[in-house]
Protein backbone atom coordinates (compact mmCIF):
# COMPACT_ATOMS: atom_id res chain seq x y z
CA UNK A 1 0.00 0.00 0.00
CA UNK A 2 1.03 3.64 -1.07
CA UNK A 3 -1.09 5.74 0.14
CA UNK A 4 -1.55 9.41 -1.30
CA UNK A 5 -1.95 11.87 1.76
CA UNK A 6 -2.56 15.61 1.22
CA UNK A 7 -0.88 17.98 3.11
CA UNK A 8 -3.18 20.44 5.18
CA UNK A 9 -0.24 22.42 7.31
CA UNK A 10 3.40 22.93 8.15
CA UNK A 11 4.09 24.46 10.97
CA UNK A 12 7.58 26.14 11.84
CA UNK A 13 9.31 26.34 15.10
CA UNK A 14 13.10 26.93 17.03
CA UNK A 15 13.95 26.65 20.06
CA UNK A 16 17.73 28.31 20.92
CA UNK A 17 20.48 25.76 21.68
CA UNK A 18 23.37 26.58 24.18
CA UNK A 19 26.55 24.45 24.32
CA UNK A 20 28.11 23.45 27.39
CA UNK A 21 31.69 23.67 26.11
CA UNK A 22 32.35 24.92 22.44
CA UNK A 23 33.20 23.24 19.23
CA UNK A 24 34.85 24.06 16.63
CA UNK A 25 34.89 22.36 13.11
CA UNK A 26 36.44 23.99 10.12
CA UNK A 27 35.85 27.47 10.13
CA UNK A 28 33.43 28.42 13.29
CA UNK A 29 34.03 28.00 16.17
CA UNK A 30 30.35 26.78 17.99
CA UNK A 31 28.83 28.23 21.52
CA UNK A 32 25.31 28.41 20.64
CA UNK A 33 22.83 28.32 17.79
CA UNK A 34 19.36 27.11 17.43
CA UNK A 35 17.27 23.65 15.93
CA UNK A 36 14.09 23.85 13.93
CA UNK A 37 11.06 21.58 14.14
CA UNK A 38 8.81 21.06 11.64
CA UNK A 39 5.22 20.00 12.37
CA UNK A 40 3.00 19.18 9.31
CA UNK A 41 -0.78 17.43 9.19
CA UNK A 42 -1.36 15.38 6.92
CA UNK A 43 -4.97 14.09 5.25
CA UNK A 44 -4.96 10.35 4.37
CA UNK A 45 -7.68 8.73 1.36
CA UNK A 46 -10.12 8.13 4.57
CA UNK A 47 -10.41 11.39 5.02
CA UNK A 48 -8.18 11.34 8.80
CA UNK A 49 -5.69 13.84 9.71
CA UNK A 50 -2.10 12.98 11.04
CA UNK A 51 0.19 14.96 13.01
CA UNK A 52 4.24 14.64 12.25
CA UNK A 53 7.67 16.32 13.22
CA UNK A 54 11.17 16.72 12.31
CA UNK A 55 14.01 18.24 14.40
CA UNK A 56 17.37 19.58 13.27
CA UNK A 57 20.03 22.07 14.00
CA UNK A 58 20.23 25.39 12.61
CA UNK A 59 24.41 25.95 12.89
CA UNK A 60 26.76 28.36 10.99
CA UNK A 61 29.61 27.36 8.39
CA UNK A 62 28.59 24.03 7.73
CA UNK A 63 25.68 24.29 4.64
CA UNK A 64 26.92 27.92 3.55
CA UNK A 65 31.23 28.44 4.49
CA UNK A 66 31.49 31.75 3.04
CA UNK A 67 33.61 34.06 5.70
CA UNK A 68 31.67 36.93 3.94
CA UNK A 69 28.70 35.87 5.84
CA UNK A 70 27.95 36.13 9.77
CA UNK A 71 26.65 33.38 12.17
CA UNK A 72 23.40 35.27 12.14
CA UNK A 73 23.66 35.56 7.85
CA UNK A 74 23.88 31.53 7.67
CA UNK A 75 21.17 31.22 10.86
CA UNK A 76 18.51 33.09 8.19
CA UNK A 77 19.75 31.24 5.09
CA UNK A 78 18.48 28.09 6.69
CA UNK A 79 15.13 29.86 8.16
CA UNK A 80 14.78 31.11 4.32
CA UNK A 81 14.94 27.36 2.78
CA UNK A 82 12.59 26.39 5.32
CA UNK A 83 10.15 28.70 4.61
CA UNK A 84 10.75 28.55 0.63
CA UNK A 85 10.47 24.70 0.87
CA UNK A 86 7.15 25.38 3.34
CA UNK A 87 5.30 27.53 0.48
CA UNK A 88 6.52 25.19 -2.09
CA UNK A 89 5.09 22.07 -0.75
CA UNK A 90 1.87 23.90 0.49
CA UNK A 91 1.12 25.72 -2.86
CA UNK A 92 0.27 22.12 -4.46
CA UNK A 93 -2.72 21.46 -2.56
CA UNK A 94 -3.25 17.72 -4.78
CA UNK A 95 -2.43 14.07 -2.94
CA UNK A 96 0.25 12.37 -3.74
CA UNK A 97 2.69 9.52 -2.04
CA UNK A 98 5.18 10.72 0.30
CA UNK A 99 7.58 10.17 -1.52
CA UNK A 100 6.02 11.73 -4.61
CA UNK A 101 5.40 15.22 -2.75
CA UNK A 102 9.64 15.36 -2.93
CA UNK A 103 10.03 14.59 -6.52
CA UNK A 104 7.33 17.15 -7.11
CA UNK A 105 9.01 19.79 -5.64
CA UNK A 106 12.30 19.18 -6.20
CA UNK A 107 14.18 20.35 -8.81
CA UNK A 108 11.61 23.86 -8.28
CA UNK A 109 13.37 24.26 -5.07
CA UNK A 110 16.75 23.99 -6.04
CA UNK A 111 16.29 26.31 -9.17
CA UNK A 112 14.21 28.99 -6.15
CA UNK A 113 17.08 28.64 -3.60
CA UNK A 114 19.70 29.28 -6.89
CA UNK A 115 17.61 32.64 -7.21
CA UNK A 116 18.89 33.79 -4.41
CA UNK A 117 22.11 32.18 -3.97
CA UNK A 118 21.89 29.43 -1.74
CA UNK A 119 23.64 26.78 -2.37
CA UNK A 120 21.64 23.35 -3.41
CA UNK A 121 23.58 21.58 -0.19
CA UNK A 122 21.90 24.21 1.76
CA UNK A 123 18.32 24.10 0.08
CA UNK A 124 17.61 20.50 0.70
CA UNK A 125 17.81 21.40 4.36
CA UNK A 126 14.08 22.78 4.01
CA UNK A 127 12.52 19.27 2.38
CA UNK A 128 15.26 16.89 4.13
CA UNK A 129 12.52 18.37 7.11
CA UNK A 130 9.42 18.82 5.86
CA UNK A 131 9.62 15.37 4.15
CA UNK A 132 10.96 13.57 7.76
CA UNK A 133 7.81 15.29 9.16
CA UNK A 134 5.44 13.77 6.05
CA UNK A 135 6.83 10.32 6.89
CA UNK A 136 6.01 10.30 10.56
CA UNK A 137 2.42 11.75 9.88
CA UNK A 138 2.08 8.93 7.72
CA UNK A 139 3.51 6.09 9.65
CA UNK A 140 1.34 7.39 12.60
CA UNK A 141 -1.73 7.69 10.60
CA UNK A 142 -1.00 3.89 9.51
CA UNK A 143 0.45 2.60 12.79
CA UNK A 144 3.38 1.49 11.64
CA UNK A 145 7.09 2.13 11.88
CA UNK A 146 9.83 4.09 10.08
CA UNK A 147 11.52 0.29 8.89
CA UNK A 148 8.17 -1.26 8.01
CA UNK A 149 7.35 1.64 5.68
CA UNK A 150 10.91 1.50 4.50
CA UNK A 151 10.51 -1.58 3.68
CA UNK A 152 6.94 -2.40 2.20
CA UNK A 153 7.37 1.32 0.38
CA UNK A 154 4.64 2.82 1.80
CA UNK A 155 6.63 5.98 0.80
CA UNK A 156 6.17 5.07 -2.89
CA UNK A 157 9.41 5.07 -4.07
CA UNK A 158 9.24 5.37 -7.69
CA UNK A 159 11.59 5.58 -10.57
CA UNK A 160 9.45 9.04 -11.76
CA UNK A 161 13.49 11.12 -10.88
CA UNK A 162 16.05 9.41 -13.29
CA UNK A 163 18.45 9.78 -10.51
CA UNK A 164 16.11 6.53 -9.05
CA UNK A 165 15.76 4.95 -12.38
CA UNK A 166 17.21 1.51 -12.84
CA UNK A 167 18.55 0.85 -9.16
CA UNK A 168 15.32 -1.74 -8.35
CA UNK A 169 14.65 -0.09 -5.12
CA UNK A 170 11.28 -2.03 -4.27
CA UNK A 171 13.83 -5.28 -3.62
CA UNK A 172 16.59 -3.04 -2.30
CA UNK A 173 14.13 -1.97 0.30
CA UNK A 174 12.71 -4.89 0.74
CA UNK A 175 15.93 -6.27 2.19
CA UNK A 176 17.22 -4.22 4.61
CA UNK A 177 16.92 -5.26 7.93
CA UNK A 178 17.35 -2.85 11.16
CA UNK A 179 19.74 -3.64 14.18
CA UNK A 180 19.24 -2.93 17.68
CA UNK A 181 22.43 -1.89 18.54
CA UNK A 182 24.77 0.67 16.97
CA UNK A 183 28.04 1.88 17.72
CA UNK A 184 28.62 5.78 18.37
CA UNK A 185 31.57 7.17 16.98
CA UNK A 186 32.78 9.85 19.41
CA UNK A 187 34.23 13.50 17.32
CA UNK A 188 36.90 14.89 18.88
CA UNK A 189 37.17 18.75 17.92
CA UNK A 190 39.69 20.78 16.88
CA UNK A 191 39.24 22.46 20.50
CA UNK A 192 38.76 19.40 22.47
CA UNK A 193 40.64 18.66 25.76
CA UNK A 194 42.57 15.36 25.48
CA UNK A 195 44.07 14.95 28.82
CA UNK A 196 42.70 17.08 31.64
CA UNK A 197 45.96 19.35 31.67
CA UNK A 198 44.54 20.66 28.19
CA UNK A 199 41.34 22.13 29.60
CA UNK A 200 41.34 25.96 29.08
CA UNK A 201 37.37 26.18 29.78
CA UNK A 202 36.53 23.89 32.20
CA UNK A 203 32.77 22.82 32.76
CA UNK A 204 32.49 20.93 35.57
CA UNK A 205 29.08 19.27 35.48
CA UNK A 206 30.50 15.87 36.24
CA UNK A 207 30.05 15.04 32.24
CA UNK A 208 33.36 13.95 30.44
CA UNK A 209 35.73 17.08 28.81
CA UNK A 210 38.23 15.62 27.34
CA UNK A 211 38.89 12.97 25.45
CA UNK A 212 40.46 10.80 28.34
CA UNK A 213 37.53 11.10 30.24
CA UNK A 214 35.05 9.95 27.14
CA UNK A 215 37.19 6.71 26.78
CA UNK A 216 36.28 6.08 30.99
CA UNK A 217 32.90 6.87 30.39
CA UNK A 218 31.45 6.24 27.75
CA UNK A 219 33.84 3.26 26.31
CA UNK A 220 33.72 3.75 22.50
CA UNK A 221 35.77 2.02 19.95
CA UNK A 222 35.34 4.14 17.05
CA UNK A 223 36.35 7.70 16.95
CA UNK A 224 36.17 10.56 14.30
CA UNK A 225 39.36 12.83 14.51
CA UNK A 226 38.95 16.01 13.15
CA UNK A 227 42.12 17.60 11.13
CA UNK A 228 43.01 21.24 10.43
CA UNK A 229 45.10 21.53 7.00
CA UNK A 230 47.97 22.77 9.02
CA UNK A 231 50.20 19.86 8.46
CA UNK A 232 52.76 20.02 11.55
CA UNK A 233 49.84 21.04 14.08
CA UNK A 234 47.77 17.54 12.81
CA UNK A 235 50.67 15.83 13.44
CA UNK A 236 51.35 16.99 17.32
CA UNK A 237 47.44 16.88 17.59
CA UNK A 238 47.04 13.55 16.44
CA UNK A 239 50.37 12.20 18.26
CA UNK A 240 48.55 13.35 21.46
CA UNK A 241 45.08 11.56 20.78
CA UNK A 242 47.31 8.84 19.93
CA UNK A 243 49.01 8.54 23.11
CA UNK A 244 44.93 8.75 24.60
CA UNK A 245 43.68 6.07 22.09
CA UNK A 246 46.80 3.96 22.34
CA UNK A 247 46.08 3.22 25.72
CA UNK A 248 42.94 0.96 24.77
CA UNK A 249 43.51 -2.29 25.32
CA UNK A 250 40.92 -3.50 22.55
CA UNK A 251 41.00 -2.44 19.11
CA UNK A 252 39.99 1.11 18.15
CA UNK A 253 38.73 2.35 14.47
CA UNK A 254 38.87 5.90 13.50
CA UNK A 255 38.36 8.08 10.86
CA UNK A 256 39.61 11.52 9.56
CA UNK A 257 37.43 14.31 8.86
CA UNK A 258 39.10 17.43 6.78
CA UNK A 259 36.27 19.36 6.95
CA UNK A 260 37.59 20.89 3.71
CA UNK A 261 40.74 22.46 4.89
CA UNK A 262 43.61 20.85 2.30
CA UNK A 263 43.31 22.24 -1.25
CA UNK A 264 44.46 19.65 -3.36
CA UNK A 265 45.15 15.91 -2.92
CA UNK A 266 48.97 16.39 -2.73
CA UNK A 267 48.41 18.41 0.36
CA UNK A 268 46.41 15.26 1.86
CA UNK A 269 48.91 12.87 0.94
CA UNK A 270 51.56 14.85 2.48
CA UNK A 271 49.90 14.78 5.39
CA UNK A 272 49.41 10.88 5.43
CA UNK A 273 53.23 10.37 4.44
CA UNK A 274 53.86 12.35 7.41
CA UNK A 275 51.46 9.86 9.75
CA UNK A 276 53.16 7.22 8.60
CA UNK A 277 56.48 8.36 9.39
CA UNK A 278 55.78 8.80 12.93
CA UNK A 279 56.47 5.81 15.20
CA UNK A 280 53.78 7.26 17.31
CA UNK A 281 51.06 7.24 15.07
CA UNK A 282 51.57 3.51 13.88
CA UNK A 283 48.25 2.16 15.26
CA UNK A 284 46.19 5.29 14.79
CA UNK A 285 46.68 5.07 11.15
CA UNK A 286 46.12 1.71 10.95
CA UNK A 287 43.13 2.30 12.99
CA UNK A 288 41.72 4.40 10.10
CA UNK A 289 38.62 3.27 8.04
CA UNK A 290 38.58 6.28 5.64
CA UNK A 291 38.99 10.35 5.30
CA UNK A 292 36.08 12.40 4.97
CA UNK A 293 35.75 15.27 2.54
CA UNK A 294 39.58 16.42 2.93
CA UNK A 295 39.15 19.08 -0.24
CA UNK A 296 37.25 22.26 -0.75
CA UNK A 297 33.95 21.63 -2.15
CA UNK A 298 34.62 23.89 -4.65
CA UNK A 299 37.71 21.81 -5.95
CA UNK A 300 36.93 18.23 -4.92
CA UNK A 301 34.98 17.32 -8.12
CA UNK A 302 38.01 18.82 -9.96
CA UNK A 303 40.56 16.28 -8.58
CA UNK A 304 41.19 12.80 -9.93
CA UNK A 305 41.92 10.68 -6.70
CA UNK A 306 41.79 7.74 -9.21
CA UNK A 307 45.62 9.23 -10.42
CA UNK A 308 46.84 9.14 -6.13
CA UNK A 309 47.63 6.25 -4.16
CA UNK A 310 46.31 7.76 -0.94
CA UNK A 311 45.97 4.05 0.65
CA UNK A 312 42.98 4.60 2.20
CA UNK A 313 39.24 5.79 0.91
CA UNK A 314 38.06 9.12 0.55
CA UNK A 315 34.25 10.02 1.33
CA UNK A 316 32.12 12.77 -0.14
CA UNK A 317 30.49 15.48 2.53
CA UNK A 318 30.04 19.10 2.13
CA UNK A 319 30.26 18.39 -1.59
CA UNK A 320 26.73 16.44 -1.66
CA UNK A 321 24.26 18.90 -3.03
CA UNK A 322 23.23 17.20 -5.89
CA UNK A 323 21.12 13.63 -5.90
CA UNK A 324 23.68 12.34 -8.58
CA UNK A 325 26.58 13.93 -6.70
CA UNK A 326 28.03 10.47 -5.74
CA UNK A 327 27.74 9.30 -9.17
CA UNK A 328 30.01 11.99 -10.11
CA UNK A 329 32.52 11.49 -7.57
CA UNK A 330 33.09 7.75 -8.01
CA UNK A 331 34.14 8.86 -11.24
CA UNK A 332 37.13 10.79 -9.40
CA UNK A 333 38.07 8.15 -7.01
CA UNK A 334 35.56 8.76 -4.21
CA UNK A 335 34.17 5.12 -2.92
CA UNK A 336 31.84 6.81 -0.23
CA UNK A 337 29.08 9.01 0.51
CA UNK A 338 27.73 10.59 4.31
CA UNK A 339 24.23 9.97 5.53
CA UNK A 340 22.91 12.52 7.25
CA UNK A 341 19.10 13.53 7.87
CA UNK A 342 19.83 17.39 6.96
CA UNK A 343 20.19 16.12 3.73
CA UNK A 344 17.45 14.42 3.19
CA UNK A 345 16.50 10.44 3.60
CA UNK A 346 15.49 9.93 -0.29
CA UNK A 347 19.07 10.75 -0.79
CA UNK A 348 20.56 8.28 1.97
CA UNK A 349 17.92 5.32 0.63
CA UNK A 350 19.48 6.53 -2.96
CA UNK A 351 23.07 6.67 -2.24
CA UNK A 352 22.26 2.71 -0.49
CA UNK A 353 21.05 1.49 -2.98
CA UNK A 354 23.82 2.67 -5.67
CA UNK A 355 26.42 1.22 -2.57
CA UNK A 356 24.84 -2.02 -3.35
CA UNK A 357 24.65 -2.23 -7.02
CA UNK A 358 28.17 -0.87 -7.92
CA UNK A 359 29.62 -3.02 -5.52
CA UNK A 360 27.86 -6.11 -7.38
CA UNK A 361 29.96 -5.06 -10.34
CA UNK A 362 32.84 -4.33 -8.50
CA UNK A 363 36.28 -6.23 -8.04
CA UNK A 364 36.61 -5.23 -4.31
CA UNK A 365 33.77 -6.56 -2.48
CA UNK A 366 32.64 -3.62 -0.49
CA UNK A 367 34.38 -0.59 -1.98
CA UNK A 368 31.52 1.60 -2.36
CA UNK A 369 30.08 2.36 1.19
CA UNK A 370 27.83 4.69 3.12
CA UNK A 371 29.08 6.05 6.48
CA UNK A 372 26.74 8.05 8.91
CA UNK A 373 27.86 11.57 10.08
CA UNK A 374 26.40 14.13 12.67
CA UNK A 375 25.45 17.56 12.79
CA UNK A 376 25.49 17.89 16.26
CA UNK A 377 21.76 16.44 16.68
CA UNK A 378 20.01 16.55 19.19
CA UNK A 379 18.41 14.37 21.76
CA UNK A 380 15.14 13.75 21.15
CA UNK A 381 13.58 13.57 17.38
CA UNK A 382 16.12 14.63 15.85
CA UNK A 383 18.74 12.32 16.80
CA UNK A 384 15.86 9.21 16.63
CA UNK A 385 15.34 9.82 13.51
CA UNK A 386 18.98 9.86 11.75
CA UNK A 387 19.82 6.84 14.26
CA UNK A 388 17.11 5.04 12.98
CA UNK A 389 17.59 5.65 9.14
CA UNK A 390 21.22 5.11 9.30
CA UNK A 391 20.44 1.91 11.05
CA UNK A 392 18.70 0.68 8.47
CA UNK A 393 20.56 1.43 5.68
CA UNK A 394 23.21 -1.40 7.33
CA UNK A 395 25.75 1.56 8.67
CA UNK A 396 27.13 -0.31 11.91
CA UNK A 397 28.59 3.04 13.68
CA UNK A 398 27.29 6.68 13.22
CA UNK A 399 29.30 9.90 14.72
CA UNK A 400 27.49 10.97 17.64
CA UNK A 401 28.88 14.80 18.82
CA UNK A 402 25.69 16.47 19.94
CA UNK A 403 25.61 14.52 23.30
CA UNK A 404 28.75 15.89 24.15
CA UNK A 405 28.70 19.35 23.12
CA UNK A 406 25.09 19.74 24.36
CA UNK A 407 23.82 19.24 27.91
CA UNK A 408 21.46 16.47 26.52
CA UNK A 409 17.47 17.65 27.17
CA UNK A 410 18.62 19.87 29.72
CA UNK A 411 16.76 23.01 28.45
CA UNK A 412 13.37 21.29 27.55
CA UNK A 413 10.72 21.05 29.86
CA UNK A 414 10.65 18.51 32.71
CA UNK A 415 7.91 16.19 31.66
CA UNK A 416 9.10 16.35 27.77
CA UNK A 417 12.26 15.24 28.97
CA UNK A 418 10.21 12.62 31.34
CA UNK A 419 8.32 11.17 28.38
CA UNK A 420 11.17 10.37 26.11
CA UNK A 421 13.23 8.40 29.11
CA UNK A 422 9.78 6.26 29.77
CA UNK A 423 9.28 6.28 25.66
CA UNK A 424 12.59 4.69 25.23
CA UNK A 425 14.64 3.75 28.16
CA UNK A 426 16.92 1.78 25.95
CA UNK A 427 18.62 4.73 24.08
CA UNK A 428 18.11 7.73 27.37
CA UNK A 429 18.50 7.87 31.29
CA UNK A 430 18.45 10.64 33.47
CA UNK A 431 21.92 11.55 35.20
CA UNK A 432 23.43 14.75 36.04
CA UNK A 433 19.92 16.97 36.28
CA UNK A 434 19.05 15.75 32.57
CA UNK A 435 17.64 13.65 30.25
CA UNK A 436 20.38 12.20 28.06
CA UNK A 437 21.89 9.60 25.67
CA UNK A 438 22.28 6.29 27.18
CA UNK A 439 26.35 4.83 25.99
CA UNK A 440 27.27 1.90 26.94
CA UNK A 441 30.61 0.15 25.84
CA UNK A 442 30.50 2.92 23.11
CA UNK A 443 27.14 1.55 21.86
CA UNK A 444 23.59 2.88 21.23
CA UNK A 445 20.60 0.60 22.39
CA UNK A 446 17.30 1.43 19.78
CA UNK A 447 15.00 -1.25 19.48
CA UNK A 448 12.62 1.13 20.60
CA UNK A 449 12.60 3.56 17.51
CA UNK A 450 11.21 0.28 15.67
CA UNK A 451 7.95 2.38 17.20
CA UNK A 452 4.57 3.58 15.35
CA UNK A 453 6.10 6.92 14.02
CA UNK A 454 9.43 7.90 12.53
CA UNK A 455 10.95 6.54 15.35
CA UNK A 456 9.48 8.36 18.18
CA UNK A 457 6.65 7.02 20.40
CA UNK A 458 6.47 10.52 21.88
CA UNK A 459 6.33 14.16 20.77
CA UNK A 460 8.21 17.16 22.66
CA UNK A 461 6.51 19.61 23.91
CA UNK A 462 5.83 22.44 21.17
CA UNK A 463 3.71 24.72 23.02
CA UNK A 464 7.65 25.20 24.68
CA UNK A 465 8.98 26.41 21.36
CA UNK A 466 8.67 29.62 19.03
CA UNK A 467 7.59 30.28 16.00
CA UNK A 468 10.87 30.38 13.44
Amino acid sequence: MQPSLRIAEIELLEIPVVLRMPFRFGVVTLRQCFQAFVRARIVMPDGQSHWGASAEMIVPKWFDKNTQLSDEDNFEQERRVLRLAQAAYLADGSPDTAFGHFARHHEAHLRACAAENLNPLLANYGPALIDRALIDALCRGLGQSFYAAVQHNTLGIDERMPSFQGLNMAPFLASLKPATTLHARHTVGLLDAITRQDVTEPVNDGLPETLQEVLQVYGHRYYKLKVSGRIDADIDRLCAIASVLDSLPEPYHATLDGNEQYQSAEQLLELLTRMRAQPALQRLVASILFIEQPINRLHAMDIDLNKMDLGMPVIVDESDGLLDTFVMARERGYTGISSKTCKGVYRSLLNAARCVAWNQEASTPGRYFMSAEDLTVQAGLSVQQDLALVNLIGVTHVERNGHHYVNGLQSRPAAEQAAFCQAHPDLYEHSHGAARLRIREGQLHIASLNAPGYASAVMPDFSAMRPL
